[in-house]
C-alpha cells in the first residue's frame, strides 16, 4: 500500500517577540520581553557612553571602568562581591562598544531582584580599587600583545587605521593602546564613571519567563533608585569618517608567515529601515556567508588556497563596510588576491535567481532559532538600541526580504561596489609586495 506524501507547507511568516515599554519612576527607559519557559532571565543595561567620549591621551579607561565596576563597591570589597554573584548564581559581564557601555546580566528569574540590585551596586558606588585597576590595565597592556601577535587582529588594527581619518575614533584599537593605557590611574576611572555612568538615556531590556508586572516592581524598587548629580555630558569629539585616501594596499611584514591574512574592504550601507537593509544580508550570504558561497567556493573548493574566508556588510551608524577576510596560503597571496577581485566583478554582473531564493530561504527560515533564547532576544533589542533602532527593524527586513527580486539585490550591491577598496596583508612582504604591487590594486605600503 503506497501513502501519498503530505504537502508540505511554506512556514508562516515570523516576527520578532513584541516588548512592552515601560519608564521607571526615575525616568528609566525599559523594554520587557515575556518568553515562557525561558527560566534564565537576560537583563542588558545600556549607557549611552560613546567611545569618543574618552580623552585621547587616556583611551581605553571606559574599557577599565567596565572591567573594574564589580571589583569593589562602598558597601563589598571584591572578594565579598564575587561571593555575592556565585551565591546567588547571578552572571555579570561588562564592556564597551562604538556607541556606548553596557551591563550583561543573567539569573533566574527567582533571583533577578538580588541581581538587579547588585548592578545597581556597580553601577553607582563602585570604589575603583588602585591594586584593581592596575591589574586590569596590566592584563589589558598584555592582551595588546597576544593581539599584536595574532595576524587576524593585526590585520583588523592596520585596516581600520587605514580605512578611517586618523581622528575616527574607531580607527584606534577600543580598549585603548600602550601609549593611553601606561599612565592610566584610579583617578582617571572615577572622574570618566562620575561623568558619564548615569541613568540619563540609559536604556534596559529584560527577556525571560517571568510575570511584566511583577518584573516591573523588581526594576522600580532597584534600578529605578538609581540618579544622576548635575546636568549629563555632551560628548564633543569628531565622528567617524572614511579616509580619502583608504584606497590602497598596506602590507604588513611578518617575516617567513606561511600564511597571509587578507582583509579587502569598501564604505557600504548604514542600516536605515528594514526595507532599505534587506538585500545586504542575502548578499553577505551568496558572496561569502557559508562554505559554497562565491569565495569559498573558488579560494577554498576550487584553488585549495583558504581554510575559509568570509565576506559581509557590516553596519556602522552613519555608514558601513564591506569587509572580506581570511587567511591563504602565503604562495598563493597574489593570486587570491586577483581572483577576489574576479569575484565581485562577476558579482558586478549579477547573482542568479536561484542565489537569491536559497539567501532568502535560509535568512527567513532560520530566524526563529536565531532567536530562540532570552539572551538572544535581549542582546538584539539591546544591540539595535544602541545604534538608534527598534527590534521592528528585525521584522521588517526579514519581510521585506521575503519580495525582494534580482533587480534589487543587484541593484543594492553596484550601488557600493564601485567605492575605493582598502586591503591589508598580513604576511611575508620580502616574498610577495612585489607580485602584489603588480596587480595594480592601489598604492601599496609596507610597515
Amino acid at each position: 500500500m503506497s501513502i501519498a506524501r503530505p504537502d508540505v507547507r511554506p512556514p508562516k511568516a515570523w516576527a520578532f517577540p513584541e516588548a512592552e515599554r515601560h519608564r521607571l519612576s526615575n525616568g528609566l527607559q525599559v523594554a520587557l520581553y515575556p518568553l515562557p519557559g525561558q527560566h534564565v532571565t537576560s537583563t542588558r543595561i545600556n549607557i549611552p557612553v560613546p567611545l569618543a567620549a574618552e580623552p585621547r591621551d587616556r583611551e581605553g579607561v571606559a574599557t577599565i571602568v567596565s572591567r573594574t565596576m564589580d571589583e569593589g563597591t562602598a558597601s563589598h570589597t571584591a572578594d565579598e562581591m564575587a561571593e555575592l554573584f556565585e551565591s546567588n548564581g547571578v552572571g555579570l559581564n561588562a564592556g564597551v562598544a562604538q556607541q556606548g557601555l553596557w551591563v550583561d546580566l543573567e539569573a533566574t528569574t527567582r533571583n533577578v531582584g538580588t541581581a538587579f540590585g547588585l548592578a545597581l551596586e556597580c553601577l553607582t558606588e563602585p570604589v575603583f580599587p588602585e591594586n584593581e585597576v592596575n591589574r586590569h590595565r596590566q592584563q589589558r597592556l598584555s592582551q595588546i600583545d597576544q593581539e599584536l601577535a595574532d595576524p587576524g587582529y593585526r590585520g583588523t588594527l592596520e585596516f581600520v587605521r587605514t580605512f578611517y581619518t586618523p581622528t575616527s575614533r574607531a580607527s584606534r584599537p577600543s580598549g585603548g593602546s600602550r601609549e593611553s593605557l601606561a599612565g592610566l590611574t584610579r583617578d582617571d576611572c572615577v572622574a570618566f564613571h562620575r561623568q558619564w555612568v548615569r541613568p540619563d538615556d540609559a536604556f534596559v531590556v529584560v527577556a525571560g519567563d517571568f510575570d511584566p508586572q511583577a518584573m516591573l516592581t523588581e526594576l522600580d524598587g532597584t534600578l529605578g533608585r538609581w540618579s544622576g548629580q548635575g546636568t549629563a555630558p555632551m560628548a564633543d569629539a569628531p565622528t567617524d569618517a572614511p579616509a580619502d585616501d583608504r584606497g590602497r594596499v598596506v602590507f604588513v611584514h611578518r617575516p617567513g608567515s606561511v600564511q597571509t591574512e587578507i582583509q579587502y574592504g569598501w564604505v557600504g550601507p548604514a542600516r536605515e529601515n528594514g526595507t532599505q537593509w534587506a538585500p545586504h544580508p542575502v548578499l553577505s550570504y551568496v558572496i561569502g556567508g557559508t562554505p559554497h558561497a562565491r569565495i569559498d567556493s573558488v579560494l577554498r573548493e576550487d584553488k585549495g588556497y583558504t581554510y575559509g574566508m568570509r565576506g559581509s556588510f557590516r553596519p556602522r551608524s552613519g555608514f558601513g563596510q564591506f569587509v572580506a577576510s581570511g587567511s591563504v596560503r602565503g604562495d598563493a597571496t597574489p593570486d587570491a588576491l586577483r581572483l577576489l577581485g574576479e569575484i565581485f566583478a562577476q558579482v558586478d554582473e549579477g547573482i542568479t535567481a536561484d542565489e537569491l531564493r536559497e539567501g532568502v530561504d535560509f535568512l527567513s527560515m532560520t530566524a526563529p532559532a536565531r532567536y530562540a533564547t532570552a539572551d538572544s532576544v535581549a542582546d538584539e533589542a539591546a544591540s539595535l538600541q544602541l545604534v538608534g533602532l527598534d527590534t521592528d527593524f528585525i521584522t521588517d527586513y526579514l519581510a521585506a526580504m521575503r519580495s525582494l527580486t534580482v533587480d534589487d539585490v543587484n541593484s543594492a550591491w553596484r550601488q557600493w561596489s564601485s567605492q575605493p577598496r582598502t586591503i591589508v596583508l598580513v604576511g611575508d612582504a620580502d616574498k610577495y609586495a612585489d607580485q602584489v604591487d603588480a596587480l595594480g590594486l592601489g598604492e601599496l605600503t609596507i610597515v
